[in-house]
């Protein structure tokens, strides 16, 4: 069994260290793993695959810092030359990025079958484009591996049962990775020693908040206010570093470059509070049972704002605050096992043997 995996961004170089490590116990099964370059220096990319001792990818296409059109069409065409030279049985994907896009349509054009990672997740909102993504590589997609129930009933409520796909709740590979990594935890060195809940860990790379002057500007304000009272730490993604400086804001609070996987398991257990536009954040604090305010207006995670352990806040300064006030004092609690409590990878694993 030959499986060839397209990755190329953060948080899916974390969830494919999760599933290769499965995979690598299978003797029967071959994992050819191609790295777009879709994050492609040091710190969003090399660190990871140091840290987390995934095998060093097979292939790189160094595909980055273009538009989604030509980014995406650029990554099609070199994972279907790989395909077509190393001939799998199955293509893996994981998540919703123009990685992830443009290995479901190079796999789907050669009739080769898929294999969706994080598959049924819904923003509902048509103008982010990782909801585009996710909506189509899942369709093209021959099984659905999903993190949980609600992106199961999200898939039915499509009709997903009525095609001629495969549809899996294993877990989330997220939790898996944090359980492995937790003891592995390291300070990043820009950073000073803090006490468990001294401080405010943020993160802001979306483009419906960094591209629209407004809600960055927002974002800005709050989380500089909230620095008078509590450290905020920020490791500062190359999208928004531009974009700060495009339009003349400044972060008056602790901003450091972007850190490894290990540094930031390390933020997460010493925060009191997490506040994101990230998705995968979001579920990383609900791992590590910290409470998360989401600065959007809508998250694929819905299963963590019914239980009350995150808040959606938008971009509005004023409601941030409020919602920071109200989320402080949550217990988060993970007693059912929500996300599969770190068993998704090995179920993925088994499927291919």
């Amino acid at each position: 069994m030959r499986i060839l995996t397209v990755v190329g961004a953060r948080p899916q170089f974390i969830k494919a260290a999760a599933v290769s490590r499965e995979l690598r116990k299978k003797p029967e099964v071959e994992e050819i793993l191609i790295h777009t370059g879709q994050h492609f220096d040091a710190g969003m990319s090399d660190i990871f695959f140091e840290q987390m001792e995934i095998p060093r990818p097979d292939h790189r296409l160094q595909i980055s810092g273009m538009n989604h059109g030509a980014m995406t069409g650029r990554m099609l065409e070199g994972v279907e030359a790989l395909i077509t030279d190393r001939k799998p049985d199955w293509v893996l994907i994981y998540g919703d990025t123009n990685s992830t896009l443009a290995g479901a349509l190079a796999a789907a054009k050669l009739h080769v079958p898929v294999a969706h990672v994080e598959a049924g997740l819904r923003s509902f909102n048509m103008r982010m484009p990782e909801e585009i993504n996710r909506v189509l590589a899942d369709r093209i997609s021959s099984v659905l591996f999903c993190p949980t129930a609600h992106a199961v009933s999200n898939l039915e409520a499509e009709g997903y049962r009525n095609l001629n796909v495969e549809i899996q709740l294993v877990g989330d590979v997220m939790q898996d990775a944090a359980l492995f990594y937790k003891s592995r935890a390291r300070r990043p060195e820009s950073v000073s020693t803090y006490a468990r809940d001294d401080l405010i860990l943020a993160t802001v790379h979306r483009a419906e908040n960094t591209d629209d002057r407004e809600r960055l500007t927002q974002i800005v304000m709050a989380l500089n206010r909230l620095h008078r009272d509590q450290p905020v730490v920020l490791p500062l993604h190359p999208r928004t570093r531009k974009c700060l400086e495009k339009y003349g804001l400044k972060l008056d609070l602790h901003v450091i470059e972007p850190v490894g996987y290990l540094e930031m398991v390390w933020l997460l257990e010493h925060a009191q509070i997490v506040l994101t536009d990230s998705g995968g954040l979001q579920k990383e604090a609900y791992f590590f049972g910290r409470p998360c305010v989401t600065l959007r207006d809508e998250t694929e995670w819905v299963e963590l704002v019914e239980r009350g352990v995150n808040y959606l806040s938008g971009a509005n300064a004023e409601s941030i605050l409020s919602a920071v006030g109200r989320m402080r004092p949550v217990t988060v609690m993970d007693d059912d096992q929500l996300y599969g409590g770190g068993q998704a990878a090995r179920r993925i694993a088994q499927y291919f043997v």
